[in-house]
């Protein structure tokens, strides 16, 4: 066997947590405490928690970290990033928290193009209560209060909150990943990676959104979760870079681009391989 990697990232404390079975949080957690350690990062950052079952973390990373009231993690890393701009300032927040209790927060700061980072782990559902719907469930999924499917016509269309940031100007750098495969982990911890470098740079406000899994939330086996996540609200919520170096490319556009890499690459296989 080849190690690729430590067992446990240097900033992580413990790997012990209180998630549920197949939940896709501490992978996430693990891919932004790696690109902080990384890139020499850790002895400037401070974290702001908003409230969900990621709240827990707090207990077991080895960061300087502030707690916020719920969905008010943008303000609060507002206030310590104007405070000490020296210190590379990120929330991490649910779509519950974000998308729902604190949207206003997380579009204004960054329509003031505030050199912070936001973090975004969207699952679909209100995690720490049982599975509710929010903000970003897609249609047609079930939660605890759309037992038939989220419907259009009765609960709205989910918001795609990194289409919305990508647009505004402040906002620098804007992707969304997933942590539902290895692949997947990978492109997720280059864009924790780029989105820290932008706030180094001093170029304005970086978001990162990432699928997670709840399986719990989701009321499906445990092991359906990665299947489940990239099926449903991956097929709504498409992984890729929104805004790069002042580029903005919509959700449709990077589905169309995800499509034309999948047929190259099967074209590829069907030649004989991959180039590494």
């Amino acid at each position: 066997m080849k190690l690729v990697g430590q067992a446990k990232p240097d900033l992580l404390l413990s790997q012990e947590h209180h998630m549920c079975p197949g939940c896709g949080e501490p992978m996430a957690l693990r891919g932004y405490l790696e690109a902080i350690s990384e890139l020499g990062l850790t002895q400037r950052t401070i974290a702001v928690h908003g409230i969900g079952c990621y709240t827990s973390f707090s207990m077991t990373t080895d960061l300087d970290l502030v707690q916020a009231l719920h969905g008010r993690a943008p303000s609060v890393a507002t206030g310590i990033k104007r405070m000490r701009p020296d210190a590379i300032v990120f929330t991490l927040q649910g779509d519950g928290d974000m998308v729902n209790e604190g949207l206003q927060e997380v579009l204004h700061t960054a329509a003031r193009g505030e050199n912070i980072t936001c973090v975004l782990l969207n699952n679909g559902v209100f995690g720490e209560t049982g599975g509710h719907m929010t903000a970003t469930t897609v249609l047609g999924q079930r939660t605890k209060n759309s037992l038939d499917g989220r419907d259009a016509n009765y609960h709205g269309y989910p918001i795609l909150i990194g289409d919305l940031i990508a647009r505004l100007q402040g906002a620098a750098y804007v992707a969304r990943g997933s942590v539902h495969n290895a692949a997947g982990f990978a492109r997720t911890k280059r864009m924790f990676k780029r989105a820290f470098e932008t706030q180094v740079r001093g170029e304005g406000f970086s978001f990162v959104e990432v699928l997670t899994m709840c399986p719990t939330g989701w009321f499906i086996p445990t092991t359906e979760g990665p299947s489940y996540m990239n099926e449903t609200l991956g097929e709504v919520h498409i992984m890729g870079e929104l805004k790069v170096d002042g580029v903005i490319r919509t959700t449709d556009e990077l589905h169309e681009e995800n499509i034309r890499k999948a047929a190259e690459i099967e074209a590829a296989l069907a030649r004989g391989g991959v180039d590494a």
